[in-house]
């Protein structure tokens, strides 16, 4: 069954005082784009985070967030002794001048309060529940796209039956189109001819309407609409990234409903491929967003 290339999927969860939040959220596009925002601490995670959403979701515009929060005290901020006894000598130096030595503005300055990170494990840390959360939101997202797929199915459905159902009508309605073309050529005639005294041969009639009938036969055009009509469906129902299959053959579909509207030569079978042509447009609008 197809699915949607637009969702949502979240997952909080918390370790060690640790909390973590994972949001990624899904929109259509014909390729895929990941945008991944993580806290510089774990940054490193990036590459791997692409790897998964490229496996796990296809095609998409993907946006990735992942907020972390500490409550423990390893997340206060380091301060720099060393830089701060620096600044402390230096100011030393100026108090005859009045200067005031203020502890707050100290640790404003560049390299007194650093954060804590420990790059050589950081990763190992944080990673194993990143990546789990990270699982469990491609999850619920997978469901909603999943669900807005059989929307999207439904819909698509809908439109192919109303193009069956003209594609009917139309077969119903060539055979006599022949047949009226026979007969208002044989009345146009016979009033042009009657003016003139003249005769034509039948034979020469029916050599007009062969022409005719060869020039305005659709039955092709019906057989081949028809069976892109089975092939659309069967993607449908039996593949899960099927969004650039349909497509394509929505584009073959509008081909031959084209060639059958400009061959016809007929008012009625018109308005039937304006129908047709009509719910072709939808079905390509909607299958820009599956996947």
């Amino acid at each position: 069954m197809i699915v949607s290339m637009t969702g949502f999927g979240d997952a909080t969860g918390e370790n060690n005082g640790n909390h973590y939040s994972v949001e990624i959220r899904s929109l259509n596009n014909r390729y895929f784009k990941a945008t991944i925002k993580l806290p510089e601490r774990v940054s490193g995670l990036e590459p791997e985070l692409e790897t998964v959403l490229r496996e796990r979701l296809g095609r998409g515009s993907i946006t990735f967030v992942l907020k972390m929060r500490s409550d423990s005290a390893e997340a206060a901020y380091h301060i720099n002794t060393a830089a701060l006894q620096a600044y402390i000598d230096q100011l030393k130096v100026l108090q005859s001048d009045g200067v005031d030595i203020n502890i707050s503005a100290l640790l404003a300055l560049p390299g007194v309060c650093q954060e804590p990170r420990d790059e050589s494990d950081e990763l190992l840390k944080h990673g194993p529940k990143v990546r789990e959360l990270t699982a469990q939101a491609i999850v619920k997202l997978s469901a909603m796209r999943a669900r807005e797929g059989e929307a999207l199915f439904a819909d698509l459905m809908k439109h192919s039956g109303v193009i069956r159902s003209e594609l009917e009508q139309i077969k119903l309605r060539a055979p006599t189109v022949i047949d009226e073309y026979h007969k208002r050529l044989v009345q146009r005639v016979n009033i042009l001819l009657s003016k003139a005294e003249l005769q034509v041969g039948q034979q020469d009639l029916l050599k007009e309407v062969a022409v005719f009938a060869e020039r305005a036969d659709i039955s092709e055009e019906i057989q081949r609409l028809t069976s892109h009509m089975d092939t659309f469906e069967h993607a449908c129902r039996q593949g899960e990234h099927a969004g650039r299959k349909l497509d394509f053959i929505t584009q073959e579909m509008l081909r031959e409903a084209n060639t059958i509207g400009s061959k016809s030569n007929d008012g009625e079978i018109a308005r039937h491929i304006v129908e047709i042509k009509g719910s072709i447009d939808r079905m390509k609008e909607q299958v820009q967003n599956v996947e």
